[in-house]
């Protein structure tokens, strides 16, 4: 009596078959995961959720400023880890009326021997006021490069919008200004990197 050999071919096909599915469903996971931070980035500063404000806003015409109300904006500032500068606002707090434009500076100091660059990232409470304070005008908009020593002042200039709901009386700007590493000096030809970060 002969034994009937096993068909091995169908059997492999499915296991190749299962393995390539499950192979798709990890890389999708990745995916999924790198797409989720510039989405939840995106749904913030859409919906003001977790404070996060919005990007340069571009005045379009003069709003009129209503004079019959009062909101107090708050300012703080804060060190990411290992940043060693001095960084804080030249007022803690100041009263405004919605729809005026104002300036206040935010002063930072490198008191390090070495040049660095540093970012400052704002957030505003209460969240639901992210929708309604506009800045024209940020520090936050781009990298601050430092040399050793050197102090500077920072404008921001911002207007509260005249929708701001009226429950909401006081806006409270914080930053935490982070370390991004050392200028790099560029020579001719070469592209531009403006900082190299020594911790990758």
């Amino acid at each position: 009596m002969t034994s009937e050999k096993p068909q091995a071919g169908p059997a492999r096909r499915s296991t190749t078959r299962v393995v390539g599915w499950c192979m798709a469903a990890v890389l999708g996971m990745f995916a999924f995961g790198f797409a989720l931070v510039p989405l939840y980035e995106v749904f913030c500063e859409i919906t003001g959720i977790n404070g996060k404000t919005g990007g340069r806003y571009e005045v379009t015409e003069v709003s009129e400023v209503d004079v019959n109300r009062t909101v107090e904006v708050q300012f703080l500032a804060q060190n990411g880890p290992d940043m060693p500068w001095v960084f804080k606002p030249e007022v803690r707090s100041i009263k405004v009326h919605p729809g005026e434009s104002v300036t206040i500076n935010y002063v930072a100091e490198n008191p390090t021997s070495e040049p660095m660059v540093g970012q400052a990232v704002p957030s505003l409470s209460p969240s639901e006021g992210t929708l309604y304070f506009h800045k024209t005008e940020c520090f936050c908009f781009n990298q601050q490069p430092l040399e050793a020593g050197e102090r500077t002042e920072m404008p921001l200039v911002f207007i509260v919008d005249r929708e701001l709901p009226e429950h909401i009386t006081k806006l409270t700007l914080s930053y935490t200004l982070y370390d991004q590493g050392k200028p790099v000096k560029v020579s001719a030809g070469q592209s531009k990197n403006t900082t190299t970060n020594e911790n990758g």
